[in-house]
């Protein structure tokens, strides 16, 4: 039997338009991360000190996650390959824009490579902290957890002779042996109760 390997073609995707809707939404951030600045200060400064006096959050955000995006984006149209290497090339040159705040050249390559190793490692990883890799399209997820829960599955008589019966959790022919016990400790006859009609 020969395994089938399923091909997948790249299809290109617009960087521009996706580069202006990330820094439109990182600029919000930035927003956000400005008025906090602006209302923090010592100062009152007035509602404009969020553009005037902390504005510069404002363009830091919005050019970062632009600028991540459309690298992102492009490398990925370039190379017609989706992986870590274009996520990695997106945070150096996002990093490298905070990294011009210091205007030193060493902090520009030191907070790009700083970015691009930290995007490009949670990108490698599967974009999660637990390491499961999302590039396997040969696994249904469905199938994948069923798997997991058939696997940690143990039979109920073996839970039962662990645990003990009670506290909800009883083996068939409960309601017998209890009356059996209940009669040779106490004496007393326990009715037998009808099963509910529904």
């Amino acid at each position: 039997m020969a395994s089938q390997v399923e091909e997948t073609h790249y299809h290109p995707q617009d960087a521009i338009g996706r580069a202006l809707k990330t820094t439109l939404l990182t600029g919000g951030v930035g927003l956000f991360a400005s008025s906090v600045q602006n209302t923090l200060t010592r100062r009152n400064v007035g509602p404009w000190g969020v553009f005037v006096r902390t504005g510069g959050t404002i363009g830091i955000f919005a050019a970062m996650g632009g600028t991540y995006e459309f690298v992102k984006t492009a490398s990925a149209n370039l190379r017609e390959k989706e992986d870590h290497w274009n996520v990695a090339l997106g945070g150096f040159f996002s990093g490298a824009i905070l990294g011009l705040r210091a205007r030193t050249f060493p902090a520009l390559l030191g907070y790009g490579a700083t970015l691009a190793t930290l995007t490009g490692f949670f990108e490698y990883t599967g974009g999660t902290l637990f390491g499961y890799k999302k590039n396997n399209v040969n696994v249904d997820e469905f199938e994948r957890r069923e798997q997991l829960r058939k696997s940690y599955r143990r039979p109920a008589e073996e839970t039962i002779a662990e645990l003990g019966e009670g506290r909800g959790i009883y083996a068939p022919g409960y309601a017998e042996r209890r009356r059996d016990r209940i009669k040779e400790a106490y004496g007393i006859e326990v009715p037998i109760t009808a099963p509910p009609a529904s």
